[in-house]
This record gives C-alpha cells, structure tokens and sequence, in this order.
C-alpha cells in the first residue's frame, strides 16, 4: 500500500470517528433514557458469593488437609528469619557498620562507602537502627528464597520456550495482582507474623528476578555460544563458563530489583506483624505524626539506596 492510500485511510478514519463522537454526543443529549439492560450489565445474581464460597471452601480443606505441611513451613522459615535477625541485631554495631561500609567500598567503590557510613549515621542517630536491622533481616531472608528459586527457574526459561511460555502468565499474575489480594491466603495459611509477610515479599519481587535471569542468558550472542560448541564444551560447562558470566550484569540487575521491590513491601508487611521499620510508618498514620513518619519513610529509602549503591557494582572505568 502506497504512502498516499495511507494517508487517505487515516484521513477517512478520523472522520469516521468524528462522525461517530458527534452521534452519541447527540444521542446522549437528545435521546430518552436508555433501557436497564443498556445502562447495567445483566450479570446473575448471586454469581460472585457462589465463586467466593467455592474459594472459602477450598481455603478451608487446605488448612485442615495440609495443616502439617504449613506448619513445618511456618517454623523453618521463622527459624531462619531468627538467626539472620539475631546476626544482626545482636551483632555490635559498630562492626555490623564497619562490614557494610567495607563491603560497599568493595562492590561499588568509594562513594557508595562514603553512603553507605551516611546512611548508617542516620539510622542510628534517629533511633532507627534495631529496626532497620530487623527489616533488613525480612529483605535479606526474601532475597535469598528469591535468588534460590529465581535464578533456576530464569535459566529454564532461558532454555526452554515451553517453560518460558508456561510461566509468563503465572508471573504477570504475581507481579500485577494487587498485594493485599495475596495477603489473604498468606494470613490464612501461615497466621500473622513474619513469614506471611516474607510469603508476599516473595511473591511480589520473584518475578524480577526470573525475567532478568532469563533475559541475560537470552542476550548471550550466539557466536559466543558457537565458540563454546566448537571447543567442545558440555551444556553445563557452557552455562557456567560462558552463559552466566556473561550474564552477570543481567543478574545483578535481577538481585537489585529483587532487593528494591523486597524493601517496598516492608509497610505492607507490617499490617500483618512483621514489625520493623514499617510499623512506626504505620503508627504514624494512625496517630496522625507526619513528622515521625517521615523518619521512619526516610529511613527506609536510605537503606533501599544503600543497598542498591552496594549491589550495584563499580561504574564502568
């Protein structure tokens, strides 16, 4: 088709949809009210409580069926959020501080050092510092769950267009459905506490890291694969010499999103007993303390750039 049937189509289009605005414009200002069948939608009464009370029933026989499951869930998970809690709380502070700073220094250079020691300056200065680090244990506990299972599931996706295509909709369910939604189960399944609120970080933030996984593997350039081939390489001395190498910044661009996306459910954590820093932002609100909410807000964000400053690694020279 030519440039000029083009533009005679969009022409003809525009007026079409002119034509069809003034129309209703005109129906809607002349015309008499419209039939009930027009104005709502002729939708069976009763629909939505029968799909909830199927859900509810469901929910329900889980609990009572699956009851032990949940439990051994319940206590492995608080077991481990307690150790890496009591490593940090307990943990002087002056040499929690001195790892951090080194480990920036280390990564990212310093600058990111020269943050990092400004942002533990404040944390500490303003009272926040115990519970920073009880939030900062819940983000490293929901890191490392997504790092186990993500990066697996990123190389399969990577591997396979089945499994990629089998995935995909199950990770725009998790990243789009609202977190309130998926609160729900968590609370219902595991009570309130820390390891719901470790659920639902999981939940929002693994489909970062799988997509960056995988995207990374997928960006590899195939003479680089080739190359591999042609020296004979096996598919797992492949993968691991060559593919996650270079990888790697796809990757570490997974971890920092993962990290970032785990940081922003500590409000919503909160709500249902996760504590730290999340629940002095959620007092504030209900004690109307702008002030005090605005610390404890600040406080999160700095440990978000901290941590992001530090995994984000050393610009390029």
């Amino acid at each position: 088709m030519r440039k000029t049937d083009l533009g005679r189509l969009s022409s003809h289009f525009s007026w079409l949809m002119a034509l069809v605005f003034v129309l209703a414009a005109a129906w809607w200002l002349l015309a008499p009210a419209l039939p009930d069948w027009l104005t709502s939608f002729p939708a069976p009464k009763g629909l939505d409580n029968a799909a909830a009370l199927i859900i509810d029933n469901a929910v329900t026989w889980m609990k009572q069926k699956w009851v032990g499951f949940f439990d051994v869930f319940t206590l492995v998970l608080r077991t481990i959020l307690n150790i890496i809690e009591k490593a940090m709380v307990a943990t002087p502070w002056p040499l929690t501080a001195a790892v951090a700073v080194l480990a920036a220094w280390r990564f990212s250079g310093p600058r990111a050092a020269i943050f990092t020691s400004a942002c533990l300056a404040y944390l500490g200065l303003f009272g926040f510092w115990e519970k920073s680090m009880s939030t900062l244990a819940l983000v490293a506990a929901s890191v490392l769950i997504c790092v186990t299972l993500g990066l697996p599931l990123g190389i399969l996706c990577a591997k396979s267009p089945r499994t990629k295509k089998l995935l995909e909709p199950v990770l725009d369910v998790m990243q789009t459905l609202p977190t309130f939604v998926y609160l729900i189960p968590a609370v219902a399944f595991f009570s309130i506490g820390k390891p719901p609120g470790v659920i639902a970080t999981v939940i929002f933030a693994l489909p970062s890291m799988v997509r960056l996984t995988a995207l990374g593997i997928e960006q590899v350039p195939a003479a680089v694969r080739e190359a591999a081939d042609a020296f004979g390489a096996r598919p797992m001395q492949k993968l691991m010499k060559v593919e996650l190498p270079l990888a790697l910044p796809s990757i570490r661009l997974g971890i920092n999103q993962t990290i970032m996306m785990s940081l922003s459910m500590v409000v919503v954590a909160a709500m249902i007993g996760a504590g730290g820093l999340g629940l002095d932002v959620i007092r504030s609100l209900q004690h109307l303390k702008t002030g005090q909410g605005f610390l404890a807000g600040l406080a999160i964000v700095l440990c978000a750039m901290a941590l992001d400053r530090m995994v984000r690694g050393k610009p390029p020279a």
